[in-house]
């Protein structure tokens, strides 16, 4: 019993030392990296089975030993390389213009490579010594890692994120102590005790002696600004798995999210300190808006968000995200009564339990006119009967809807086609759906996956029309509103916006009864791809002229020269997709442009991956001209690394033992594609139901720690009654190979409305709901992996018992970095998909598992014995 729980305590710890260094990255750097964490994880095991497979016979007398030595430096070496590498500057912003950075990123992975192999190794020998009985082994690997990651799913609530190494280093300290009352010793212990202490050390001392520090943050990081301000004060800060959430105040904080420039010409004063910065994993700022004056709230009027009430006076108003609080308090002025839904409990305790926020903000949250809803605004809309007036959803994203450097796969399910189409059936008769976004991007990207998808869901909502639903209008480098309307606009009401868009100096990209020449639709199109690819460049386009045009309308080209003053390259982009989008063309358009615009999906929520697979080798000389697009850049360079380090992983021992050991089995070729299919189908059904629980559980790291948990100790489950199948394996395999296959499949295209419905309960009945959709494909996964390991063990492929662990592995690091490659071109569905399909081919294979040795390898097993 003992030996499981050791097993069961080390594998948590190595789970937990996953989730906390994506939480690391998340707060110091650009991103969480999540599948390079993973991979680093998966590589490790993948280089631990080539060593052991090079050298088993070494390994086999030396199993525990070699264990226990493992074991011991995996607690010093996970806060050491952590504090090594927290002292590497790397900064992703850089990764081109300084060559430097590449060797700063390759150290902070070889350091963090460093304690994930310490752990393989020592669950490899565990593996390789008590393999007679691995389906149990197996198990307790599963459910400790499973568990793993729920306690440090609760230490997330309690610890800062410098401090949560401290959750892996007790968990591996449990299991220390729990093999030394297995193996018992002086010797042991006192070596354990000068660890734990060095450990400690580490941790504690040495960063207050050194000056060192346990999490470094990025200088670029909104954040790392707000800290230098010489009046900088840090007003809250809160720790959950929702976030760091931190609020600073000062004097040089000005948060103006796309007002006009014309409020300085007619406003007598700004608003002074109107603001403070509320940061998200050092992410911002948000900005908190100060509870105005009524002399001040004039203000309010040359906000983008004020659009809607210009046509609507004391609307009922929903408010889709509360984030800082602007929306919420334009709204208050103008509307009679606000409904906001927040998804993030952390900032909604932020804003009604700090006394200092709730004086700042006038107890916004706690005004008669306010109701509030306490999880994702879409998922109501989607499941109330209650219409409004006004749906609003105005700069949900502090910077933008893609971060430089950094974070490419982030699911914004709040901008899917469903959930506009929510927004849209929420509306009351005459309702206006207004949608504000930061577009400070040239040539554009996100804005035009904007476009498409609400004119997507405004033909789902209604397909008869939606020429005179939309009225669009930007501001340059700063953001852009997208008005829809039940029903259609008036003209009296087009009259009025036309009027308040002049009075604020906006452009307007599109309206009801909007004059395009479509002779400038080609000429934008090829100057943008000129000016990205340096082919040589047509002028741009940079005007419509004042002829109507449709698909097959005639044009009249009242400006050839394509050079109206005033008009910007992105406004005519804009009115070029609209144009498309309203009468038609929009695929010969989207296919035409420099970036992808395809609209986002449910299954499909990534304002990402603009460069299109095909132009990608064409960037690789101009990479400084995509610095939004490095983090999906890097992914790339992530995945083709796997191929190679996982072929290499899977081909040395081959190389290395053909001729002593592997060369004497049968069916290395089938061993390899049934062990290789299960770490690829495995590992893409947890990171894609990771993306997909997003949606009921309403952030990455809580889906992440309850995933991992329910796939993990299902499994484990399923690996400890495997055993009872075990001499009936050749008949049971398939049918359960078959039955995963099925079933995941079934997922990939039918999970998504039982996911929507999750999210309306209660947090507590979502969480226990994902754990009974994740159940049934969990538990079976356990199966295959335990099975086939029971069988090796059982004919004596001791070799191929600890290679086919590695092969399982190097599969793994190559899924891990697959999935959001596949998720960002085909969708989630295609990857679990592929999942599926991936169980379904491990049954053309899986007979090699009970293929006996050759008479060869027989005769030199018992002549060794």
């Amino acid at each position: 019993m003992l030996i499981y729980l050791s097993v069961a305590s080390v594998s948590g710890a190595v789970i937990a030392l996953q989730i906390v260094i994506m939480r690391i990255f998340a707060v110091g750097s650009w991103a969480h990296f999540g599948s390079m964490v993973v991979s680093l994880a998966m590589m490790s095991f993948g280089i631990t089975s080539v060593v052991m497979c090079a050298a088993s016979g070494w390994f086999e007398h030396r199993g525990w030993t070699l264990a226990t030595i493992a074991l011991f430096l995996f607690g010093p070496l996970l806060i050491a390389s952590n504090l090594l590498a927290q002292q590497i500057p790397f900064n992703a912003i850089f990764l081109i213009s300084d060559p430097a950075q590449k060797w700063r990123l390759y150290g902070n992975l070889a350091l963090y490579l460093l304690p994930f192999t310490a752990g393989a190794l020592f669950l490899g020998c565990v593996f390789l010594k008590a393999r007679a009985h691995f389906a149990r082994v197996y198990f307790a690997d599963l459910a400790g890692a499973g568990l793993g990651g729920l306690v440090t799913l609760a230490s997330l609530y309690v610890l800062l994120p410098e401090n949560l190494l401290l959750v892996p280093l007790g968990l591996w300290l449990l299991g220390s102590l729990l093999w030394i009352a297995l193996r018992p010793g002086r010797a042991s212990l006192a070596t354990l005790a000068i660890a734990a202490l060095s450990a400690i050390l580490l941790q504690e001392a040495a960063p207050r002696l050194l000056g060192a520090t346990t999490l470094a943050v990025s200088d670029y990081k909104g954040v790392a600004y707000a800290r230098k301000f010489p009046d900088s004060r840090l007003v809250y800060e809160n720790a959950s798995p929702f976030g760091l959430l931190q609020v600073y105040s000062s004097s040089y904080l000005h948060f103006a999210p796309g007002l006009s420039d014309n409020a300085a010409f007619n406003l007598p004063e700004m608003p002074a300190n109107a603001y403070l910065g509320m940061y998200i994993d050092g992410d911002g700022p948000f900005g908190i808006i100060r509870n105005l004056s009524e002399a001040e709230e004039a203000y309010f009027s040359f906000l983008p968000m004020v659009y809607p009430y210009v046509i609507k006076g004391k609307p009922d108003t929903f408010v889709v995200q509360f984030g800082g609080g602007i929306s919420t308090a334009v709204a208050l002025r103008y509307s009679a009564h606000v409904t906001v839904a927040e998804a993030n409990p952390a900032i909604l305790q932020a804003f009604r339990d700090d006394l200092e926020i709730r004086d700042f903000t006038g107890s916004v949250l706690r005004n008669s006119k306010v109701s509030v809803v306490d999880y994702d605004g879409r998922l109501f809309l989607a499941h109330s009967p209650r219409t409004y007036d006004v749906v609003d959803l105005s700069l949900a994203d502090s910077t933008g809807l893609s971060s430089p450097g950094g974070f490419a796969i982030a699911e914004k399910y709040a901008y899917t086609r469903e959930a506009m189409e929510s927004y849209m059936r929420a509306l009351a008769p005459g309702g206006v759906l207004s949608v504000t976004l930061w577009n400070k991007e040239e040539p554009p990207k996100s804005i035009l996956k904007l476009y498409a998808t609400m004119a997507e869901a405004a033909r789902a909502v209604d397909p008869a029309s939606i020429a005179d639903r939309f009225f669009v209008v930007s501001s340059y480098l700063s953001t852009t509103t997208v008005l829809y309307k039940q029903g259609g606009f008036t003209q009296a009401e087009i009259a009025q916006l036309h009027d308040h868009t002049r009075a604020m100096s906006f452009d307007e990209v599109y309206f009801p009864g909007l004059q395009f020449d479509s002779k400038q639709i080609q000429p934008t199109l090829e100057s943008y791809r000129n000016s990205i690819f340096d082919r040589p460049s047509a002028a741009p386009a940079s005007s419509p002229s004042t002829q109507d045009v449709g698909p097959d309308a005639p044009t009249v080209d009242s400006n050839p020269a394509g050079d109206a003053p005033g008009q910007l390259p992105s406004t005519t982009m804009g009115q070029i997709a609209w144009n498309a989008l309203v009468h038609g063309g929009w695929n010969d358009v989207a296919t035409d442009y420099v970036f992808d615009a395809r609209s986002l999906s449910n299954d499909r929520p990534y304002f990402a991956a603009y460069v299109k697979p095909a132009d990608l080798l064409k960037v690789t000389d101009r990479l400084d001209l995509f610095q939004d697009e490095w983090g999906y850049l890097l992914v790339w360079a992530t995945f083709l690394i796997a191929i190679v380090a996982a072929s290499m992983l899977i081909a040395i021992p081959v190389m290395v033992g053909w001729r002593s050991d592997l060369g004497r089995y049968r069916g290395l070729l089938r061993t390899i594609v049934y062990f290789g299919c299960l770490g690829l189908g495995y590992i893409m059904v947890e990171v894609a139901l990771i993306a997909k629980f997003v949606v009921p559980l309403g952030n990455p790291t809580i889906s992440a720690s309850i995933l991992i948990t329910a796939m993990l100790v299902f499994s484990g489950i399923g690996s400890l009654v495997s055993e009872r199948i075990a001499d009936v394996a050749r008949i049971a395999l398939p049918a359960i190979l078959l039955a995963i296959g099925l079933l995941l499949i079934a997922y990939a295209w039918w999970l998504d409305p039982f996911l929507g419905r999750i999210g309306a309960m209660s947090y507590g009945l979502r969480i226990l709901c994902c754990f009974a959709l994740v159940a049934p494909p969990a538990f079976l996964m356990g199966f295959p992996m335990a099975t086939a390991m029971t069988w090796l063990s059982r004919l004596g492929k001791e070799s191929v018992f600890i290679w086919a662990w590695g092969i399982n592995g190097a599969m793994s690091v190559v899924g891990a970095a697959a999935v959001p490659i596949v998720a960002t071109a085909f969708g989630l569905s295609t990857v679990l998909t592929i999942s599926g399909v991936a169980y379904l081919v491990a049954i053309l294979a899986f007979r090699a598992i009970f293929l006996s040795p050759k008479r060869s390898q027989i005769a030199l097993s018992a002549k060794t014995i």
